[in-house]
């Protein structure tokens, strides 16, 4: 079964959303600012998150390489790595 699945998800073309989703559910679950966060994008293996709050946004710099360590841990065994976070 796990086959098949994996089988129809590289038929399909789902696995580049898929990622993308686990990218911004690593920054939602890491950085704790899920609330805060306005949007997100991801281009090129960079995750670009809108802050509502320049104090949080300004925390969050400050544990960026943290929150990075963090994610790329949460997305190892998914292939999946960020390898730059950009906090607007």
């Amino acid at each position: 079964m796990d086959q098949l699945i994996e089988e129809y998800i590289r038929e399909m073309k789902l696995s580049a959303g898929l990622g993308r989703l686990r990218v911004f559910a690593a920054w939602d679950q890491v950085s704790g600012a899920a609330s805060c966060t306005l949007a997100k994008y991801l281009k090129n293996n960079i995750l670009y998150c809108n802050i509502s709050s320049s104090a949080l946004r300004q925390q969050l710099y400050y544990r960026k390489a943290e929150i990075l360590h963090g994610m790329n841990e949460l997305l190892k065994e998914d292939n999946i790595s960020v390898k730059d976070i950009v906090l607007k």
